[in-house]
C-alpha cells in the first residue's frame, strides 16, 4: 500500500508540472497586449507600460517566467494580476460560492443518481429500467443553457419558489435552483454508470457463487454487489466533484453567482492573465488530489488495483 500511494504522488507532482505548464504558456501566448489595454479608452504612455511589463518580468524568456511563478507557489503566493490585487484575496472571496454550489450540486448527483442507476440496475430490462433510461437521455439531451432558462421561467418567475438570481437569500434558497440544473447532467451519467456497473456486478461469477452458498439477499446486495460496484462510480464522482469545483462558468453566469467560475470568464475575457493561471492552478491541484484520494480509496475496496 505505501508502495503504491508514493507511486501515486510522484505521478500527481509530474502531472501537476506538465499541466500547469502548458496553461502557463497558453495563457501568456494568447494575442493582444493586455498592459496597454489597462487604461481603457485612455492609452497609457510607452513607458508605463514598459515598467509594467519590466515589473512583471514578461520580457523574460517563458521558461523563466514559469520558474519564477513556481518560486512563488512553493511559498503559497498566486501572484498578482496587473491592477496589483492578489490572486489568492480575490480567489478568497469567490471560493465559498462555488463551493456551496458544486457541493450541493454533488449532493443531488450521488442522492439521486446512484439511487436511480441502483433501482434501474436491480430491475434490469423492466419498465422501471427503461423508464430511467429514457429520462437520463432526455436530460443529458438538453443544453444547460436552456435548461437553466427554463428553470429559473417555471420555479422562479411563474411558481416564485426559488430566487433566480444572486445569493442574498444564502444557502440553501440562492443555490438550489442552479445547484439542480448543475447537477442534472451529471447525475444521469451516475445513474447509466451505477446502473451498468450493477448489472455486470450481479452477473459475475462470484455473486452466482454467493447465492448459491445461501446468502439472503440483503447481504449479497448490501455488501458484496454494492462495493465492487462502487468503484468505476467513485471514480466518475470524484472527477466529477473536480469539475465542480473548477466553477460552473455557464451556470454561474445565468444565476449572477459571484463564484470561481464567473471570475475566471471575467479574466480570460480581458486577457488577465496572472489571475487565469493562479486560478487554473488552484483548480488543477483540487482535481489532482482529489483523484489521488480515490485512488487510494479504491485500492483499499479492491486490492488488485495496487498490483495493476
Amino acid at each position: 500500500m505505501m508502495r503504491f500511494t508514493v507511486r501515486r504522488l510522484i505521478e500527481l507532482v509530474l502531472v501537476f508540472f506538465g499541466v500547469t505548464f502548458a496553461i502557463y504558456a497558453a495563457v501568456f501566448a494568447l494575442p493582444g497586449d493586455p498592459i496597454s489595454s489597462l487604461g481603457g479608452d485612455q492609452p497609457l504612455s510607452p513607458a508605463v507600460v514598459e515598467r509594467i511589463r519590466n515589473l512583471y518580468h514578461l520580457d523574460d524568456p517563458l521558461w523563466s517566467q514559469y520558474l519564477r511563478y513556481l518560486g512563488h507557489l512553493l511559498t503559497g503566493d498566486l501572484g498578482v494580476d496587473f491592477r496589483g490585487r492578489s490572486v489568492a484575496e480575490r480567489l478568497a472571496t469567490r471560493w465559498p460560492v462555488t463551493m456551496r454550489l458544486a457541493l450541493t450540486a454533488w449532493v443531488i448527483q450521488v442522492v439521486i443518481g446512484v439511487g436511480l442507476g441502483l433501482v434501474a440496475g436491480l430491475r434490469k430490462n423492466t419498465w422501471i429500467d427503461r423508464g430511467v433510461l429514457i429520462l437520463t437521455i432526455l436530460i443529458a439531451s438538453v443544453p444547460i443553457f436552456v435548461m437553466a432558462v427554463t428553470a429559473q421561467l417555471v420555479f422562479g418567475v411563474k411558481l416564485s419558489l426559488l430566487p433566480i438570481a444572486g445569493v442574498t437569500d444564502g444557502w440553501p434558497t440562492s443555490y438550489l435552483l442552479p445547484a439542480t440544473v448543475l447537477a442534472v447532467y451529471g447525475l444521469a451519467a451516475v445513474a447509466r454508470l451505477t446502473r451498468g456497473s450493477v448489472v455486470d456486478t450481479l452477473s459475475s461469477d462470484f455473486v452466482r457463487a454467493l447465492w448459491a452458498k445461501g446468502l439472503s439477499r440483503r447481504r449479497v446486495i448490501g455488501v458484496h454487489v454494492l462495493r465492487n460496484s462502487a468503484i468505476p462510480v467513485l471514480t466518475y464522482l470524484a472527477i466529477d466533484l473536480g469539475a465542480l469545483l473548477g466553477g460552473a462558468v455557464v451556470t454561474e453566469g445565468i444565476f449572477n453567482l459571484p463564484g470561481v467560475g464567473q471570475l475566471l470568464f471575467e479574466s480570460i475575457r480581458v486577457h488577465e492573465g496572472p489571475t487565469v493561471v493562479g486560478i487554473a492552478t488552484a483548480l488543477i491541484l483540487i482535481f489532482l488530489l482529489t483523484s489521488v484520494v480515490v485512488d487510494l480509496l479504491n485500492s483499499l475496496l479492491d486490492p488488485r488495483i495496487r498490483h495493476d
